[in-house]
């Protein structure tokens, strides 16, 4: 069973990783992030732990906020790690520059809004 003591630090790590998806793509074009490996290869990991962060946040948590599409945001890493020989670039350079902004911001807000304190001893389970 997922541990709703750990939803605030899978919460801060999509805010991290987003943010290094954000500084991996920083004045890049679309032309150089399929061009230089070192970017194509970074922003696919901090995509996937975005992902990763996202699919470890307990059913309770994620139902609380459905504002984020939580099922697409996993669905991405399992993408990014079971299918990797068929990842287009094209979607995984509009996921950067389109999709991890807004789960970054959504990401913000859920861990200044949320009383953690509160959370983690709710008996809000299912």
């Amino acid at each position: 069973m997922r541990e709703k003591a750990r939803d605030k630090g899978r919460i801060e790590d999509i805010i991290k990783y987003s943010e290094n998806v954000a500084k991996c793509v920083e004045g890049a074009t679309y032309e150089e992030f399929i061009a230089d490996i070192k970017i194509y290869y970074a922003v696919m990991k901090n995509v996937e732990v975005v992902g990763e962060a996202a699919y470890m946040l307990t059913k309770a948590f994620k139902r609380n906020h459905p504002q984020t599409p939580w099922d697409v945001v996993a669905g991405m890493r399992h993408v990014l790690v079971h299918d990797y020989a068929n990842i287009e670039a094209k979607i995984l350079w509009g996921t950067a520059i389109n999709s991890i902004p807004e789960i970054k911001s959504q990401a913000k807000r859920y861990l200044s809004e949320t009383d953690w304190e509160e959370w983690e001893n709710s008996e809000d389970e299912f």
